[in-house]
């Protein structure tokens, strides 16, 4: 027996070796090596002392599916974090089957013991995750590296500041958030807290530091982070780092922290070469200080940065940092370069960080050129000098904008007036045409524009130079479409253009002839031959036999000339349309509308009613709306309206007017009243019944109330319909007696003459009182007095549990029935219960505006006597 129990000992004793404590810190990073392949690393920081030892770790890949993985290398006093803090990197390769998203985690028995913040923390278990977006629309992606040692230290009352440094490789954006330590299954490990800070503790989420103002207390602290990656304004996964600081207790030489010189962030165009110094000196005079340094800069693969490191110096040390920028280098986040410096007091040791952060932007376009060519502008420009750039992006505004972009100003900003008109792919691809979306570009008017390359990552270069030209008068220009006839047959438009008076006639000799082009606006891209006009100085054609009562139509004057002795296209005019009148009626008005699609400037139409006789001018409008009001409801009311505009250039016929065709509607009494308030005047819950109070509608929101309707739903949320109508416009109170139950919700709708109903304003929500009462004596002799045993009038009840026992405790009826009905027989149905005292239990079902709701009653008797 005894060697028995000395093997369960040895046992018991092996087991918790194999689960000791040592899990630090950690994270999981990943790299997409082909579409669906990914080269996944955990990096874990142990307890080198731990008899536990993890050669290989078991990886969750979040699509069902996991691997045991092996660890590659491991290093102890790794960095000089610690003399018993041992690096461990495990290498894991995975297929997966598609996009998705996917949470990759591992999770390890236990973390080290003694870690303040984590209640008991020798048994619970260390967990880290990774989230992975697999879309082809995204591209390929790696996670962040982290650059940074996850171990740190600090002591008790000084500020303790420590930087991850996430370096990422595909130049997405980063930001940082604080979370709480995780432990089995990813959830927040119970009584967890954030370290305890005498000011504060808190994480900047844009450069990632991690700052403790101050320690309060010494000993191992846990904190957690995710570092989320971002890609056009898409979140597109994320590290969590799950990170230990050991903070010393004593500060038996009040050492403080080295100090840096400050060092400003930069930007630089691609090309430039950086160099600055980086200094820190500690204030103690006689500690040796250590530099180092960690960065984006550091890890290019052409033309990385230079900072030899580590370099130490008393009290004060000093190195250059040194990058020639390249294109290769260009990117829409700033590179982060994050400088270390650590003194080495004999008790204390204790750092300082410098984080300054490098834009490298890319060199504008070159040698942009515009010329004009009818009625289009062709632009070119040099090859970008980034051979990285995937395209260019085409600004353009009327007349020029004195700009010149700030120090690190990028792309074109809205302030100058250019709007973004278009694109073009590709790094070879250097001109574009500008014809305004095809409707061509305005006659006579200064164009000016600004190119930019674009990057796959979103990064734009600096602004290229301005570069205008303005279209010469060589083409039609049309001013005229205005509708002369409204019929639904025999409809006419009168169509007008000014004639090109800057036409290279050695290029273009007469005879000349203009094509008149028509489209409706039921096919508004067929365009068909409508006319001709074969005289330059003839600009006026008036097109008959359309339905101008019911369609608008659109026209195009396109330009033949005799360079060879045939007839020739010049090019064509711009598109311009006719003004559509249409109507909205309403209650004693009528609101009109009109569209058109010119190329003038519009600045005011003119209202015209007729008035039995012929139109007048009513009133204008700067908008493309205007109500007629104060109508008769059912009279017939007919508009047209003229709108008024000009060219911004001189040389063309000013004002520019066009009238629209003729239409004509019916006012009637489609507005319903406004809501109306609802208040609740008495509510009498034993009698159920409820008053509804409300205010009449004000006259100008409603003249016509002719009565109103009550609106029941039996619970917030579930649908209304109409409980009551009170025939009185002048009405302002309901009373209402419910059958069974007054619980539910209440509003006053008012509805006018013509039937309009008002929307709802508020409700009023009211539950139920609900009582049951059992009486205490009945007598079934058969005199119909008193023979059943029922309840006291009860309300809002939907059904009961009643049972009733002899004195031996046999149940003699039972039933559901609120209204129970027993006569005193055994279960209604046998001999005669003899007289006496019964007893009974009784759960109650009552109805509430939340639903059922069960009352057991108070244990009762009832006395049954027979005279």
């Amino acid at each position: 027996m005894k060697k028995l129990s000395l093997l369960l000992f040895i046992l018991c004793c092996f087991v918790e070796l194999a689960h000791a404590t040592h899990n630090r810190a950690g994270e999981i990073t990943y790299e997409q090596i082909s579409q669906y392949y990914y080269k996944v690393t955990i990096t874990t920081y142990t307890k080198t002392s731990s008899p536990a030892d993890r050669p290989e770790l078991e990886i969750w890949w979040g699509d069902g599916t996991r691997d045991t993985i092996p660890r590659v290398f491991f290093q102890d006093n790794f960095g000089g974090a610690g003399s018993d803090i041992r690096k461990n990197i495990y290498y894991g390769y995975h297929t997966y089957p598609g996009p998705s998203v996917y949470k990759i985690y591992f999770e390890d028995p236990n973390r080290n013991g003694g870690v303040i913040n984590i209640p008991n923390s020798i048994n619970v278990p260390f967990y880290v995750e990774t989230m992975l977006i697999i879309f082809p629309s995204l591209g390929f992606n790696n996670s962040p590296v982290l650059l940074q040692p996850p171990i740190d230290e600090g002591v008790v009352g000084q500020v303790f500041v420590h930087n991850p440094n996430a370096y990422d490789p595909d130049g997405d954006s980063l930001s940082y958030e604080l979370i709480y330590c995780k432990s089995a299954g990813g959830i927040d490990i119970p009584g967890y807290t954030y370290p305890s800070a005498s000011n504060s503790f808190s994480l900047n989420a844009v450069t990632g530091d991690l700052i403790w103002d101050s320690p309060v207390s010494c000993g191992e602290f846990n904190v957690a982070f995710l570092i989320r990656e971002w890609r056009n304004g898409f979140n597109i996964g994320y590290v969590e780092r799950d990170m230990q600081i050991n903070i010393l207790c004593n500060n038996p030489n009040n050492n403080q922290p080295p100090q840096f010189s400050s060092v400003q962030d930069t930007c630089v165009i691609a090309g430039t070469f950086i160099s600055f110094p980086v200094s820190a000196t500690d204030p103690n005079s006689t500690n040796t200080v250590t530099l180092t340094a960690t960065g984006g800069p550091l890890q290019q693969t052409v033309s990385p940065a230079q900072f030899n490191q580590p370099v130490s110096g008393t009290p004060t040390v000093t190195q250059t940092f040194q990058w020639q920028t390249d294109c290769e280098h260009v990117q829409k986040t700033p590179y982060q370069m994050v400088f270390k410096a650590k003194d080495n007091d004999p008790n204390v040791q204790l750092v300082s960080l410098q984080t300054v952060r490098i834009k490298v932007i890319a060199p504008a376009p070159q040698n942009p050129v515009a010329v004009p060519s009818g009625n289009t502008i062709q632009l070119s420009w040099d090859v970008s000098p980034c051979p990285q750039a995937i395209g260019y992006k085409i600004y353009r505004r009327k007349g020029g904008f004195p700009f010149v972009p700030g120090p690190c100003e990028t792309g074109v900003p809205s302030y100058t007036g250019y709007s973004f008109i278009a694109s073009v792919n590709g790094l070879s691809n250097t001109s574009y045409i500008d014809n305004n979306g095809g409707s061509g570009l305005e006659p006579a008017t200064e164009y000016c524009y600004r190119v930019i390359a674009y990057f796959a990552d979103g990064a734009e270069s600096i602004s290229s130079d301005e570069v205008c030209a303005t279209l010469k008068k060589d083409l039609p220009v049309l001013t005229n479409v205005s509708v002369t006839t409204t019929d639904a047959v025999n409809g006419t438009m009168y169509v007008a253009w000014s004639k090109p008076s800057d036409l290279d006639t050695a290029q273009w000799p007469a005879p000349y002839e203009y094509r008149i082009f028509r489209s409706s606006s039921s096919s508004p891209s067929s365009f068909v031959q409508v006319g001709s006009n074969t005289s330059i100085n003839d600009t006026l054609f008036n097109d008959s036999g359309i339905n101008t009562l019911d369609e608008s139509f659109n026209y195009r004057i396109d330009l033949y000339a005799s360079p060879s002795g045939t007839l020739q296209l010049v090019g064509p005019s711009q598109e311009a349309s006719s003004v559509f009148l249409s109507i909205v009626p309403s209650d004693e008005k009528l609101i009109l509308n009109w569209q058109y699609s010119v190329p003038w400037k519009n600045d005011t139409t003119v209202i015209y009613r007729f008035d039995g006789s012929s139109y007048n001018s009513i009133g204008f409008s700067t908008t493309n709306i205007y109500t007629d009001s104060l109508l008769n409801n059912g009279e017939l009311y007919c508009y047209y309206v003229m709108t008024k505009g000009l060219y911004l250039t001189s040389g063309y016929v000013d004002p520019i007017l066009n009238n629209s065709q003729e239409a004509c509607d019916r006012p009637y009494d489609n507005v319903p009243p406004c809501p109306i308030a609802t208040d609740t005047l008495d509510f009498d819950c034993a009698a159920g019944v409820i008053t509804l109070g409300w205010q009449v509608p004000p006259v100008e929101c409603a003249d016509d109330v002719m009565e109103y309707y009550i609106y029941y739903a039996s619970a917030p949320g579930e649908p209304y319909t109409i409980l009551a109508t009170v025939p009185d416009g002048a009405a302002t109170s309901y009373t209402y007696t419910a059958p069974s139950s007054v619980a539910g919700c209440y509003y006053v709708a008012a509805v006018d003459s013509n039937g309009n109903i008002g929307a709802p304003n508020n409700s009023i929500c009211v539950d139920n009182c609900p009582f049951y009462e059992l009486p205490v004596v009945f007598t079934p002799d058969g005199n119909n007095i008193n023979d059943f045993f029922v309840p006291f009038p009860y309300r809002n009840v939907r059904d009961i549990e009643l049972k009733i026992f002899n004195r031996w405790g046999q149940v003699v009826f039972e039933t559901t029935d609120p209204d129970i009905g027993w006569n005193g027989k055994s279960n209604n149905t046998g001999q005669d219960l003899p007289e006496g005292v019964y007893f009974y239990i009784c759960k109650v079902n009552e109805i509430y505006l939340d639903g059922i709701r069960q009352r057991v009653l108070k244990p009762g008797t009832i006395q049954l006597l027979r005279k």
